[in-house]
């Protein structure tokens, strides 16, 4: 038996997060940096502004093609047969998937002057390929995951973002180039410089079938043999994981999705804004990143665990560690948000530099959504899956109510602040009820002590920089403000840290 079993859990965890997270970062890391290639090829964020359109409708079509199943095949495989219930669930995932794709497509025209993408309703096409082999391999990766298959899990993630990065750099890097040069070699009939930036789409739509590809061996091993009791007994659990997951796509997705409508502007104008919107919202991603990898780990983990005796010693520690974590991210990201302006005004793009004021705000906020996700286990344990979405359909209503009122007044710092409000409500409300149904020890005052920390350090360094605005300065005081933090996390949790392996001798010896 372990010397610490609570520490011995939490670095398997972090183990699991390493290995499920690591293409998981990989994955959207090397996507950021395609989409932060943005600026280098069109130096009007106006042209983005349909492809930021459609990747804020794609993930509401997620929820809907998968309703829940991914959380529901962790909760069942806990008490039922793995492959009647991976059998059932691929069944009706499949059959979904097909009829959803179907009904995509009757509406395509509609769907797409709703967006206003009537210039370019391809894109709709498009999008529904992306949706179709994206859902279709969800069962296979969280049987993966299950299984704890993390090298066939990184590799089908990675190979298929690695596809989608090839497609746009030979479409809309190396390919226009060659062609212009040779108009007439057979490169010029595949390519159609009218697509443009539409080649994002078609590269990750080349991506979601390879993924698909990759997969294949996890696909056949379907049978397609239906239990209806089970199935029933499943939907009961997860259509409330549906409202939960649309309810999240309202809060992260709906102000991008709707800002040209609230936005009271002129489309040229509208779509400006929205590029720009899009662009800065992703600068917030590795926050964003971090949540993901600890999601696709902690979930399964949290399941597997809850039957032990300490399991909310267990989950009150992964908090701790998960907010120190977030924390670090956004005194990066905070700390270090001129670099991005200088890079972008460096390469003659000044355009793409407005509203970056408003991304530690979006930073924090994001924190405030690992949290609730965190949080968010008490529900799924207890079978109180209504209760979330109640939380989740509130913090809707607050998103849909502040961006329509604070967008045509604020512009970005009103979504921003939308965003913030929606996610600090559901973190508060989640911890509320989530302690009266399910207690967990969290250290709530050290955590609340280490967020307010960090955002004190960041508005010192906004001071500090009206006092002096030299670049040498802010990037000194930056480093010295992130190494503070770091010193400071070391002295606190120095017992802790002493456990860890390798670095834990760091920790342990004894000044002299």
């Amino acid at each position: 038996m372990p010397k610490y079993p609570l520490l011995s859990s939490i670095k398997k965890l972090a183990g699991q997060t390493l290995w499920y997270g690591v293409p998981t970062i990989a994955s959207r890391f090397l996507g950021y940096l395609m989409n932060l290639s943005l600026p280098l090829i069109f130096a009007q964020p106006a042209i983005t502004a349909d492809l930021t359109q459609v990747y804020a409708i794609i993930p509401f079509l997620n929820v809907l093609f998968t309703y829940g199943l991914e959380t529901a095949y962790f909760r069942f495989s806990q008490d039922h047969d793995q492959k009647k219930l991976y059998n059932t669930l691929s069944v009706s995932l499949i059959a979904s998937t097909i009829f959803f794709t179907a009904v995509l497509f009757y509406f395509k025209n509609t769907i797409a002057g709703w967006a206003n993408l009537d210039k370019t309703p391809e894109y709709i096409t498009w999008m529904a390929g992306i949706i179709f082999f994206d859902a279709l391999s969800t069962l296979a990766f969280a049987r993966l995951r299950q299984e704890n298959r993390p090298k066939r899990y990184a590799f089908a993630r990675i190979a298929g973002v690695v596809m989608n990065i090839l497609v746009v750099i030979l479409f809309l890097g190396i390919i226009p180039k060659y062609v212009q040069n040779h108009p007439d070699s057979f490169l010029g009939t595949i390519f159609n410089k009218n697509i443009g930036i539409g080649y994002y789409l078609i590269g990750n739509l080349a991506g979601s079938i390879l993924t698909f590809i990759i997969l294949w061996k996890e696909f056949r091993q379907i049978r397609f043999s239906f239990d209806g009791v089970l199935w029933k007994k499943i939907m009961h659990y997860s259509y409330p994981l549906i409202i939960v997951g649309m309810g999240g796509m309202v809060n992260d997705m709906l102000s991008r999705l709707i800002y040209q409508h609230v936005v009271n502007l002129p489309e040229q104008e509208a779509k400006h804004e929205l590029g720009i919107f899009g662009n800065i919202y992703r600068l917030a991603v590795l926050i964003t990143i971090m949540i993901q990898a600890f999601r696709m780990a902690a979930e399964p983990f949290f399941f597997n665990r809850s039957n032990e005796e300490n399991a909310q010693k267990i989950y009150a520690r992964v908090m701790k560690f998960f907010v120190i974590a977030c924390c670090f991210m956004f005194l990066f990201i905070s700390l270090y948000i001129d670099v991005f302006a200088w890079f972008f005004t460096a390469i003659h793009k000044p355009l793409w530099v407005e509203g970056l004021y408003i991304v530690p705000l979006l930073a924090l906020g994001n924190i405030f959504l690992g949290i609730y996700y965190n949080l968010s286990i008490w529900y799924k344990l207890t079978n109180k899956n209504l209760h979330g979405a109640a939380i989740t359909i509130a913090g809707a209503v607050i998103t849909i109510v502040l961006n329509i009122i604070l967008i045509p007044r604020l512009h970005y710092l009103g979504a921003a602040i939308a965003t913030f409000c929606c996610y600090f409500f559901m973190m508060i409300t989640s911890y509320m009820l989530g302690q009266k149904y399910y207690p967990v020890p969290y250290v709530k005052k050290k955590l609340i002590a280490y967020i307010v920390l960090v955002v004190l350090m960041y508005l010192v360094h906004r001071v500090l920089l009206l006092l002096w605005d030299d670049r040498w300065f802010n990037l000194g005081t930056a480093t010295v403000l992130l190494l503070s933090f770091a010193y400071f996390i070391s002295r606190i949790e120095r017992k802790e840290l002493e456990r860890l392996p390798v670095v834990g001798k760091l920790f342990s010896m004894k000044p002299t």
